[in-house]
Formats: structure tokens, sequence, C-alpha cells
């Protein structure tokens, strides 16, 4: 809950106003998990909001640990399904790529998580649980949500978690601490832009309308050309990070033709691209480009004034690297 959902509850409950700033602080900055941890609370009222709420903490059904130290959880959500998470540690860095939603609508060809088709919506609780349920949150620098589902067909959970992660009231995060991606969905993307303030990673994959529909079905909808024109609407020169995610197959989408087109569509954007190595999911007859050839790829979009990371491979022998999340209990 926000808090003023939290003032609502204390209201209702007829508790002083100010219990609803205690809540909080025990929810989303002391991390607790039951009321009786919530001491400054009197006891009667503590019995009184266990009786009608539950904080709403769910322990991992399982996790898996990669050699590279990338740990992948399955938690359950609220309606009895569940949800892969991923925590990512770096020297500096520690990411959690999180998911908003069990499968996925866009049914993206070269994804594991749109083959298992769309099964709900998580909730706020469901998506703030993978983050404040890991077992090191604390260690967290960055959040990404990048995992299974599309975050802007989720809006009004997405957006809420993100208030409650930022707000001083909650974990009081910076929001460029935090990244959404998605593949560009027409009817969210433009209020994303404008009511906030986190970065934001456009799944491109494919630089010409016809290619990119043939692999991603959201092309119909609202088109590479159509997102990149609204995108340079808006000023990305301050500190608020637009990249553009790009999975390379090879023979695919990895000749000089496509390095060139990005070039052409992103010229007048200020961004980055970032190349994925593409981990291969069950039945799905593609292949992953060679690093040379991704390098020679980078080098090309960096010269023509492209910014051109390539994303490090991580997770991907217990099945969390990009792409192959899904719902294991479905």
């Amino acid at each position: 809950m926000t808090i003023a959902q939290l003032q609502e509850v204390v209201s209702e409950l007829a508790m002083p106003r100010f219990t609803a700033g205690q809540l909080a602080q025990w929810l989303y900055q002391k991390g607790a998990t039951s009321f009786d941890e919530m001491t400054n609370i009197s006891k009667r009222h503590r019995e009184l909001l266990a009786e009608k709420y539950v904080v709403g903490r769910m322990s991992p059904k399982e996790q898996h640990t990669s050699k590279d130290g990338t740990v992948k959880y399955l938690f359950p959500t609220e309606d009895g399904q569940a949800v892969e998470t991923v925590y990512i540690p770096e020297k500096e860095r520690a990411t959690l790529c999180v998911s908003s939603q069990v499968g996925c609508k866009m049914n993206c060809m070269f994804c594991q998580t749109g083959k298992q088709g769309f099964h709900g919506n998580l909730t706020v609780t469901d998506i703030l649980n993978q983050i404040y349920s890991i077992e090191c949150p604390d260690s967290l620098t960055n959040i990404v949500f990048m995992g299974q589902g599309e975050p802007l067909d989720n809006y009004d959970n997405l957006t809420t978690a993100i208030e409650i992660l930022t707000a001083d009231y909650g974990w009081a995060w910076s929001p460029r601490r935090i990244t959404v991606s998605t593949v560009g969905l027409k009817k969210n993307l433009k209020r994303f832009v404008e009511e906030s303030e986190c970065h934001l990673a456009v799944s491109m994959h494919f630089p010409f309308h016809e290619m990119r529909l043939q692999y991603m079905p959201a092309e119909r909808q609202y088109g590479i050309e159509e997102i990149v024109e609204l995108l340079s609407q808006y000023d990305w020169s301050h500190q608020r990070r637009l990249s553009f995610e790009y999975t390379m197959f090879e023979g695919v989408n990895d000749s000089m033709i496509f390095a060139k087109e990005i070039v052409r569509l992103l010229k007048n954007l200020d961004c980055r691209v970032n190349l994925i190595r593409y981990h291969q999911i069950p039945d799905v007859d593609m292949n992953d480009t060679p690093m040379p050839k991704m390098t020679a790829f980078r080098d090309y979009l960096t010269k023509h004034g492209v910014y051109t990371t390539i994303r490090t491979s991580r997770g991907q022998d217990i099945e969390a690297a990009c792409g192959m999340l899904i719902s294991k209990d479905l």
C-alpha cells in the first residue's frame, strides 16, 4: 500500500493518523515480516491489524545459483502461480531483474516467457515481494524490470510499486536506479515517459518494420519508427537514460545493413544500444552471433555516433539469462 492507502487503513481502524507512517517505516524501511515486529505500535492495534490485513511477504519456493554467482528465485504469487526473479552480483553493483506478469502477451518468437502465454498481471505485492524477499535486498544498487512480462501492460501496479520504492516513506531510492524495459507498448509508453523519471529500455531487436513484425507481433500495433519518433520529442540528455536492447541472431540481424539502419533510425536520439547474446530456447531454430561479429557490430555503431555496449551474459547455466525466464510451476 502507498502512504495514502495506509492512512485510509488507520482511519478505518480508528488509529492515530501517525500510525500510517509507522507502518510504512516497518514495511518498507525495516523489512518487517509480521505485525508483531512493529513494537512502536500498541499491542491492541497490532492485533487489530493482524485480524484484517497481512504484511504480504512470501519466501521463494526455490532458488538456484549459477557458477557465475547469479541467483534465480522462483516466487509464489498471491493467486497461487509463480514467477522468476534474477539477482546479478557484480564487483560494485548488484542488479535485480524483476518480473511484472506471469507469462506475457507479446509473444516474441525468441523469448521463452512469451511462449508460456499470458497468465495474469502481478499485484503490487507480487512485484515488491520479489525485491524485499531475496536474501540480501540491502545489497541492491539497481532494479531492472526486464523479467517475465511486459511492464507497461501492467502499468498501474508497476508505477505504484515504483512509487513505493522511490518515495520518502518507502525505500527512498532514486528513480535513476530503476530501469523499465518495454517492447514499446503504445497505450502506456507516452504516459510512462511523462509520468516517471526511471530509465527506459526499448526492446528493438530488429530495426526494419517487416522483420520486427515477423519476430515481434507488437510491431503491428506500434512500430519501431513510431516509437523512435515519439521518444525523439523528449529530452534525454540529462541523467535519465534511454537505451535500446538488441538481441543478435546469427545470419538474421547481425549484418552491417542492420547496423546502418540502426544508425539512421537513432540519429536524432540521445541514447545507447545494448547488444545481447541470444540464449537458445526450445523449439526455436536460431543461433547466437559469434563474439567477433558482435564486437564489429558494436564498433560500427559507436564509430557512427551510437554509443553501444555488449551486455555480459549471466546465469545461462541455470536458465536465468535474457529471454529464458518461465514459470516452472505452470
